[in-house]
């Protein structure tokens, strides 16, 4: 058995996808390790520690993922459709590929998948159950980004954040608002209460109240329409009414106007991010106050948001946009990912007979593969009228060699 770890080359990309430690873990159940060299390197993990930890550091990503039945990334390969090389082509036919995938961003990328006969896995599809917690990449990720959040809002913001008393008189604590509270969202507002600010958050669903008046915020929300809580069945926030929406509107122009920071989080998966903070609600707010947009690489939650960028508007707000918060602490977020990973591979494995068997009936292993056997197996991405493929237990060679059989005339390159 052997496992690939590859360098990330998409832009803004710093976190890796094994470390020592995982590595470590992975020999003990029987896997050869392959790293293509530098792929530590933007996370502070250095090619010599991957060796000293037992694994093989390969000069090429070819090298690297030669002969690999596992393929271990951070972001999904890249393909000449988004502007990149071909990363399909190293990979072999047949093989495991565990990464986050947008596949509701990226379906060219899920046919390439499918055309190239990988098994490919997307992280962020896991589903919401007590026994996928350890492998839940989102809320790993998240929970670093709302603290990065507020720190770069905190550094932005030519003010203190808590209250201070001077000989010379007091300095009024800052007023941070948090707009959703999810995962990151949470953290956000726990950073900002250290650090001493008044917090305020809001959220689309009636279960985020009391989430966050634990953490010590008031929570500032619209009645949501009769009978409904605000978020899908599997626990995310959804998209909401537009009658809800202006109501919405109306409550956060109030209230926004005398905030310091403002922290949006707001992200609906396959969609553009929903607008929060519009034209008005900018102008509103005080000269030097900060909005911080996490959700810019989905366009922003705020009108004004320039993604990638720092922008300060014409009545002095400045608005950051930075991409990929997670990927700016690379070394703890490339950790937490990484054990995200090696409790996801640990269902693939049987550690006693040292081979890789997947269970196709596993609620885990279904919810999140997204093609097998040469075509595109997750419900979500078929066509409507599309049945779902039938679940059966195979080990990976077995179905490695099934789909090299059925699908003899497929590409042997992604698109």
């Amino acid at each position: 058995m052997k496992i690939a770890i590859a360098k990330e080359r998409r832009p803004h990309e710093r976190r890796v996808a094994a470390t020592p430690d995982t590595i470590k873990r992975y020999l003990q159940w029987g896997f050869d390790v392959s790293v293509e060299a530098g792929a530590g390197e933007a996370a502070s993990i250095t090619d010599a520690a991957y060796t000293e930890a037992g694994a093989t550091v390969a000069a090429t990503r070819a090298e690297a993922l030669a002969g690999a039945d596992i393929v271990l990334k951070v972001q999904r390969p890249r393909t000449q459709e988004d502007g990149g090389e071909d990363g399909l082509s190293d990979i072999p036919e047949g093989a495991i590929l565990i990464s986050l995938q947008n596949p509701h961003g990226d379906p060219i990328g899920v046919e390439a998948y499918a055309k190239h006969n990988i098994v490919a896995f997307a992280m962020e599809m896991l589903p919401r159950i007590s026994r996928a917690q350890s492998m839940d990449v989102l809320s790993s990720q998240s929970n670093l980004t709302g603290y990065k959040a507020v720190i770069d809002g905190a550094a932005n913001y030519g003010r203190g954040m808590p209250m201070l008393m001077t000989a010379a008189g007091r300095i009024n604590p800052a007023k941070v608002f948090v707009m959703g509270a999810g995962v990151a969202g949470l953290q956000a507002i726990a950073t900002a209460r250290r650090m001493g600010a008044i917090v305020s958050a809001t959220d689309v669903r009636m279960a985020a109240k009391e989430e966050v008046g634990s953490l010590g915020a008031s929570f500032v929300m619209v009645e949501p329409d009769e009978g409904d809580t605000g978020q899908t069945a599997g626990g995310y926030a959804k998209e909401m009414s537009d009658d809800y929406k202006r109501r919405q509107a109306e409550l956060i122009a109030n209230h926004i106007k005398d905030m310091d920071i403002v922290i949006t989080t707001a992200l609906i998966p396959g969609r553009p991010a929903p607008v929060l903070v519009n034209d008005d609600m900018v102008a509103s707010m005080k000269p030097g106050s900060v909005i911080v947009d996490i959700a810019a690489e989905q366009g922003g939650n705020c009108t004004q948001t320039r993604p990638g960028e720092k922008h300060v508007t014409d009545n002095g707000v400045i608005i950051l946009a930075e991409l990929n918060l997670p990927s700016q602490l690379a070394a703890d977020t490339s950790a937490l990912y990484a054990r995200n990973l090696l409790n996801f591979v640990e269902l693939l494995v049987d550690k006693d007979e040292k081979k890789i068997t997947v269970d196709w009936e596993d609620e885990i292993i279904a919810g999140t593969c997204l093609t097998r056997d040469g075509k595109i197996v997750h419900p979500a991405l078929l066509p409507k009228d599309a049945p779902s493929p039938a679940p059966e237990s195979a080990s990976a060679d077995d179905a490695a060699d099934d789909a090299k059989a059925d699908d003899k005339t497929s590409s042997e390159t992604g698109a």
